[in-house]
């Protein structure tokens, strides 16, 4: 990296970009009441318009690898920001919960190229030995969205409205356009040899498939990642609607709620002085089985009032916040070329299955809690399933220790 760039300048501009789409999750979410009952629906099924958002942020991961290194970062990240900005404006003039469903799709799609822009400069601006601390960095700055976005979004809906949730949303990724035409430095040429034909990019996430052991890391994070969505997407109804918190208290909960999942991915780090990841994604696994079959059955015999599922829920969060590093680390160390395509199928298969867990939510259309708890309990049994079965496919386990890869007898 060139010594004239402003390092904490370029963190701080990568780490903003790298909330858009958290913040276009979390933000909404304490506006679900107001929304159903502008929209003259369910708050069940607007939870479908954060299931589709995560089917395009899925969809959009394995489109915007090849743009990114074809046309250069900044071009298919305006284009992006554009389409979000477009999309916004959409879901605000949505007149039925079909249509805000829709629009949140095509939403994704355009908030994806910041999230997948913001790691690939990652590699451009500071050397390979950094790209571990930066990430971490960048992951500090996302995780205030959880705690903000709520708060932002309470305020917003209660004084304007639930519509200028989303006008917020724009104005937010037009200063991050701006920002980005004007302050951030380029840090990558195109590369014209690189082609867009769908064959050899199909060829490539093919043979990313082929290989044991990301397939089943990746599916089995992916099940253990959909118990977060599923949460995500429910939260509005089992705290406002079963527990009847407020929109103010509900903020407060899922800020409260996060520091479990957010602190165990710091712990993580710590843990993995003295264990494997995937002694770690092991136990995290066990852990999180118990705890899904846990809240089912309290759920059915009505064992638990707000604040024992508050417990179990932390709880259950800081579980899967050990599970998602160490599960994706696992998938993608087999791979020492062909990692961009790697990343980008491992993404689309963790928000695929998420978000397919998360759809079943609106499907159902329940106001308890018997969905959730039910979803999250199936989900993190098939995870530890696949990973018990998938690893006895593996003829030679590789695993990620803090400072390499290496082999292990499997």
């Amino acid at each position: 990296m060139s010594q004239t760039h402003n390092r904490p300048l370029i963190i701080f501009i990568l780490g903003a970009l790298s909330t858009i789409s958290p913040f276009a999750i979390d933000m909404y979410l304490p506006a679900f009441p107001e929304m159903a009952a502008g929209l003259n629906t369910t708050t069940a099924r607007i939870s479908l318009s954060l299931s589709s958002y995560f089917a395009g942020f899925a969809a959009a991961q394995l489109i915007y690898g090849p743009l990114l290194d074809r046309f250069g970062r900044k071009p298919p990240l305006y284009v992006g920001m554009v389409l979000f900005v477009l999309a916004s404006v959409a879901c605000m003039l949505a007149h039925n919960v079909e249509w805000l469903i829709a629009w949140r799709f095509v939403q994704a799609l355009g908030g994806c190229a910041a999230a997948v822009a913001a790691m690939a400069m990652v590699r451009d601006f500071f050397p390979a030995r950094e790209t571990a601390k930066i990430i971490s960095l960048l992951i500090l700055v996302i995780s205030a969205s959880p705690f903000l976005a709520p708060s932002i979004g309470t305020f917003v809906a209660m004084t304007l409205g639930w519509k200028w949730v989303f006008v917020v949303l724009s104005a937010f990724v037009l200063v991050m356009l701006a920002v980005s035409a004007f302050v951030l430095p380029v840090g990558y040429e195109p590369d014209r040899s690189i082609k867009l034909r769908p064959l050899p990019i199909l060829r490539n996430y093919a043979e990313v498939l082929k290989e044991p052991q990301f397939l089943t890391y990746a599916l089995a994070t992916g099940f253990a990642f959909a118990g977060l969505l599923v949460y995500v997407a429910s939260a509005p109804i089992v705290f406002m609607e079963v527990f009847h918190v407020s929109a103010k208290q509900f903020s407060g909960i899922f800020a409260g709620l996060a520091v479990g999942f957010i602190g165990s991915n710091q712990v993580n780090i710590l843990l993995l002085r003295k264990f494997s990841s995937e002694q770690i994604f092991r136990r995290a696994m066990i852990v999180v089985c118990p705890l899904g079959t846990l809240l089912l059955m309290g759920t059915i015999f009505g064992w638990f009032g707000l604040w024992a599922t508050l417990a179990l829920l932390f709880v259950t969060l800081s579980a899967l916040g050990l599970c998602a590093p160490n599960g994706s680390a696992l998938a993608l160390v087999p791979f020492d070329h062909n990692i961009g395509s790697a990343s980008a199928m491992l993404g689309f298969l963790q928000l695929g299955v998420a978000g397919l867990a998360s759809a079943c939510i609106g499907i159902f259309d329940s106001h308890t809690l018997m969905p959730v708890a039910l979803v999250l309990a199936v989900t993190s049994w098939i995870g530890l399933a696949i990973l018990l079965i998938g690893k006895k496919r593996i003829p030679q386990l590789r695993f990620v220790e803090e400072k390499a890869a290496q082999q292990l007898p499997h």
